[in-house]
């Protein structure tokens, strides 16, 4: 990481600021609202948005169906580049697999289907209407 980057730090940064400089999350506000609804946790705890990051803690991020367990490995509290973010933490191998396990699984399930090649005229979507309406029988 370049010095220009990475402004001084003292050992610490609010946890909703890292989350949002790490790339977790779009905004700030975002950032808060998942660790308020107890989606983030620090060290197996759940953890305030005020709460102080150091270096070395354990993360679990869960952000939609995905589940980050990360180990803080730096500090920032500017948002840069995704490569600068990345930095910043280190994702367990079993994290990484079990994340790549689930989008394997989710490709498999979508497999078989075929987006249609174009929106149904008027005739389709009256079929569509008739079969919806048998299964409110």
């Amino acid at each position: 990481m370049s010095e220009a980057r990475v402004p001084n730090i003292a050992d610490s940064v609010r946890l909703d600021l890292w989350l949002w400089a790490a790339r977790f999350f779009k905004t700030r506000a975002l950032a808060k609202q998942a660790i308020e609804t107890g989606k983030v946790d620090v060290g197996g705890q759940r953890a305030k948005p005020a709460r102080a990051v150091r270096v070395g803690d354990a993360l679990r991020v869960a952000r939609g169906d995905e589940v980050f367990e990360v180990a803080v490995a730096g500090l920032s509290d500017t948002r840069g580049p995704a490569s600068v973010a990345q930095g910043l933490y280190t994702e367990s191998e079993a994290s990484r697999a079990a994340r790549l396990a689930r989008v394997a699984e989710q490709r498999a399930q979508r497999a078989g289907y075929q987006a249609p090649e174009h929106k149904p005229d008027k005739r389709a979507r009256r079929l569509i209407r008739a079969l919806g309406d048998i299964d409110a029988l």
